[in-house]
């Protein structure tokens, strides 16, 4: 699947459905906003993210804790921008 596929950017989005509101708004707007632009690293990075909970993925966001993968750090970045 590709990036302009419709159904894959809905699953992208399905699995951006949080049980913290804050996540929820951050990650609507990123991937509005930059997950088109990413490459394909990025989004494999952005994928282990998802996998996190809600609270170690707010505090990577967030600033309150360091990501453990290099990799991530660009995408957190950009979410921070958001």
């Amino acid at each position: 699947m590709s990036i302009e596929d419709p159904v894959y950017l809905q699953r992208v989005r399905w699995r951006c459905r949080r049980g913290l509101l804050e996540l929820d708004i951050v990650l609507g707007r990123f991937i509005d906003q930059h997950y088109p632009s990413l490459n394909e690293a990025q989004r494999l990075a952005f994928d282990e993210l998802l996998d996190l909970p809600d609270t170690e993925f707010w505090d990577l966001i967030t600033g309150n804790k360091e990501p453990i993968h290099p990799q991530q750090r660009a995408v957190l970045e950009c979410l921070q921008e958001v």
